[in-house]
């Protein structure tokens, strides 16, 4: 059929010996599916606990660089963005039914914090903060983050055997303590000591499952108005200008609509995991100028439990504006009976790799939750709640029309 050969295609598989038939109930295929202008995918969504099981349990068919890293073989300005040697490396899986999903492998240990001298530029990618970010996304009901599982991988029989890539192959090697190790190739993190290694075959990390191509979904990679500067020294605009905001709110399209109460939900959700690295955000096109902001890339969150980093909520005390139903949300599990803490302590046991967080970072999720509704109460006694809470509690559900099909 048409929808076959064209996600074949887009997935760039290899044609194996008997034709593979693209099962409609796939859960990856009802994952795409169900994308919406709402979110990724439904509230109570049943697709998503059988995605996160296959995830789990299917044989992965094929393994390769990721398009990060194969652009970094080839084109690696590393006077724009400063990198040690080997903190990026994550792998593409392919599994049956035309699935695939982003693996990235465990680099730092869940009880060991960040050190404090690092910038967050050079910090470590976290397999576990992945996990940990899809599971807070869908608690704050925002469904933005793709489903994320942890997983332990056969390096040997589930990467190095199934790959066709001859750099990916090149990089295995047996450490002295009899370890498979592998590592990432690039001019400037191709060293052996910054290898990861199973024990001896297998290694724990984490699974995101991948959105729909971009030719049958196309996406918007957008510069964050409150990017940070990515240099040792020199800082951006709003870090310097408490009235920053009013400039953004002159720009279109932050100017009207939800863009700007989006990119304060976004400054939410990092101040929550500690994430100080999202200089870009995406987006669907085919929900225009108001749709939701997809929160990509976490593994630099939960990187230090013992700090609170306040300048990730600039876009909330700038602009003193936020969604009414996120407020309600966060009002929610300050509640003891709903506590942030414990709502995500037992939604983590459904993980393979529980427990994913340490008991510190659940915490520091409650103490950092008061600090929000502290900034929003300081809002609020400023400019008053009509000016400060945006209501968007009565839209109702996207129409068929709207869903992200793959047919078109």
């Amino acid at each position: 059929s048409r929808r076959h050969k064209l996600y074949r295609q887009e997935l760039n598989l290899t044609s194996p010996a008997a034709p593979l038939m693209l099962q409609p109930e796939a859960s990856w295929l009802q994952f795409h599916l169900g994308i919406s202008r709402d979110g990724l995918y439904p509230r109570s969504s049943p697709t998503i606990n059988r995605l996160l099981r296959d995830m789990q349990d299917f044989t992965t068919i094929s393994a390769d660089y990721s398009q990060d890293e194969k652009a970094l073989l080839g084109a690696c300005d590393c006077s724009q963005i400063v990198k040690p040697s080997g903190v990026h490396l994550k792998l593409v899986l392919r599994f049956q039914d035309f699935g695939k999903a982003m693996f990235k492998p465990m680099r730092q240990k869940r009880e060991e914090e960040t050190p404090e001298d690092f910038f967050y530029f050079i910090d470590f990618q976290r397999h576990n903060a992945e996990i940990a970010a899809f599971h807070l996304d869908r608690i704050l009901d925002f469904r933005r983050v793709p489903p994320t599982v942890g997983r332990f991988i056969n390096v040997t029989k589930e990467i190095l055997e199934v790959t066709k890539n001859e750099i990916l192959q090149s990089v295995f090697f047996v450490s002295p303590a009899s370890n498979v190790c592998f590592f990432a190739k690039c001019p400037y993190m191709c060293k052996t000591e910054y290898a990861v290694c199973g024990n001896p075959h297998l290694l724990e990390g984490s699974l995101s499952a991948f959105l729909p191509s971009l030719n049958l979904a196309p996406r918007l990679s957008i510069p964050n108005p409150w990017i940070r500067s990515y240099s040792f020294d020199g800082k951006e605009e709003w870090e310097v200008n408490p009235l920053y905001c009013n400039t953004v709110r002159e720009i279109y399209p932050y100017s009207n609509g939800n863009r700007l109460l989006n990119i304060v939900d976004m400054a939410i959700f990092d101040f929550l995991i500690g994430n100080m690295d999202r200089h870009h955000y995406e987006m669907f096109t085919k929900f225009g100028d108001d749709g939701f902001l997809l929160h990509l890339d976490n593994a630099r969150g939960f990187g230090r439990h013992s700090h609170d980093e306040t300048s990730i909520l600039a876009p909330l005390f700038q602009c003193c504006i936020i969604k009414r139903t996120t407020l309600l949300r966060l009002q929610l599990l300050a509640e003891p009976e709903y506590r942030l803490s414990d709502v995500m302590r037992e939604s983590l046991l459904q993980d393979l790799l529980a427990p994913v967080l340490t008991e510190p970072h659940l915490l520091a999720l409650d103490r950092r939750l008061q600090l929000i509704l502290k900034a929003v109460g300081k809002c609020i006694d400023t400019y008053g709640e009509a000016k400060v809470v945006a209501n968007d509690t009565t839209q109702p559900e996207a129409p068929a029309s709207d869903r992200a099909k793959l047919t078109t």
